[in-house]
C-alpha cells in the first residue's frame, strides 16, 4: 500500500518581527533556509487604507511594543515599501527559499501580486475583505493561502465559493487557525483541520494549520491530520519588543520542526512486506519457536 502523506512544507513567518530593519529581516531569511524550511513570510500593509483615522490615531493597545507614538505610526515604523520587498524577495531565492507575504487591504494586494510570488497568504482578520479577495483570485496566478481563524463556517463556505465563481479553488490552501498569541493548547484546537479536510479537500488545493502555540508537538500532529502545510512565527529572540514574538519559534525551535515533519514523513509509511530486511536477522535471533 502506498501512503497518502505527500511532504510536508514549512512557512517562517517572520511577518515584522525584523523591527523594521531590512538588515534583520536578511539575517531572518538566512537563518529561516539554514532551518530546512521551504517558505519566509513578510507581511504588507496599506495602514492609511488598512486602518480608521480613529485606530491610526489611537496610542497603541500595549504601549510596551510600539514603535511610535500611535498605532499608525508604530506601523509604519514596521512597513516595508514595495523596492525593499522586490529586494527581499531576490535574496530569499538566493538562498533557496520561496519568498511570500501576507497581504492585509487591496493596495497591498495589487502590490504584491506585480511581484509575481509564488503564494500569497491572506491572514485571518482579513479573509472577509472580499474585494481584496477578487484581486488575489483575477489578478494573481499563484497559490492563496487564507487562514480560518476567528472566522464562522458559513464565512468559510463563502470564500470558497468566491472562487469556485471563475474556477479558481484549486489554487487555494485552506488553514486551521486559532488567531491568539499564544494560543492555550486546549484553544489549538487540532481537529478542526479534520472539519476543513473533510469538508473542502475535493474543492481546493490543500490543507494547513496556523500554529501560535508554544513548541512543536502540536505540528506533527497537525501534519498527521492532514495539514500538508504548516506555518509558525519565527524570530531570532522571543524577548524582542513585540506582540508577535512571544508566539514565534526561535531558530533551534524552527530548525527542530523543519527536522521531524520531514522525519515523521519518512516514517508514514506501510510494510512493503510482511517481514522487512531490518527484521530478518532479529526473527531469526528472536522468534519465539516451540522446543522439539
Amino acid at each position: 500500500m502506498k501512503s497518502k502523506y505527500t511532504n510536508p512544507k514549512v512557512i517562517a513567518e517572520i511577518g515584522c518581527n525584523h523591527k523594521g530593519e531590512i538588515a534583520i529581516a536578511k539575517q531572518l531569511l538566512k537563518v529561516a533556509s539554514e532551518s530546512g524550511v521551504e517558505v519566509a513570510k513578510f507581511q504588507k500593509r496599506n495602514n492609511i487604507e488598512l486602518l480608521t483615522e480613529e485606530q491610526y490615531n489611537a496610542p497603541h493597545p500595549n504601549p510596551i511594543n510600539s514603535y511610535g507614538d500611535t498605532y499608525g505610526a508604530h506601523r509604519e515604523f514596521l512597513e516595508f515599501n514595495l523596492n525593499q520587498h522586490k529586494e527581499l524577495k531576490v535574496y530569499a531565492e538566493s538562498l533557496g527559499l520561496i519568498y511570500s507575504t501576507s497581504v492585509w487591504d487591496s493596495t497591498s494586494a495589487k502590490q504584491i501580486t506585480s511581484l509575481n510570488p509564488e503564494l500569497i497568504k491572506v491572514p485571518s482578520a482579513c479573509n472577509n475583505h472580499f474585494e481584496m479577495l477578487k484581486i488575489l483570485r483575477d489578478e494573481f496566478q499563484g497559490e492563496v493561502h487564507i487562514s480560518f481563524g476567528m472566522t464562522t463556517k458559513k464565512e468559510e463556505e463563502e470564500i470558497v465559493s468566491l472562487f469556485e465563481e471563475t474556477n479558481q479553488a484549486k489554487r487555494l490552501v485552506l488553514y486551521s487557525c486559532t488567531s491568539g498569541y499564544p494560543v492555550p493548547f486546549e484553544d489549538v484546537c487540532m481537529l478542526e483541520i479534520v472539519r476543513i479536510k473533510e469538508n473542502f479537500i475535493d474543492r481546493v488545493k490543500a490543507i494547513g494549520f496556523s500554529g501560535h502555540h508554544l513548541g512543536i508537538a502540536v505540528d506533527i500532529a497537525a501534519y498527521t491530520l492532514g495539514a500538508t502545510w504548516v506555518e509558525r512565527h519565527f524570530t531570532l529572540d522571543r524577548t524582542w519588543k513585540g506582540t508577535d514574538h512571544s508566539a514565534s519559534l526561535e531558530p533551534t525551535g524552527l530548525r527542530k520542526l523543519a527536522r521531524d515533519l520531514k522525519v515523521t514523513h519518512k516514517a508514514l509509511t506501510f510494510k512493503q512486506t510482511d517481514i522487512l530486511a531490518i527484521e530478518k536477522v532479529q526473527r531469526a535471533k528472536l522468534k519465539f519457536r516451540k522446543k522439539k
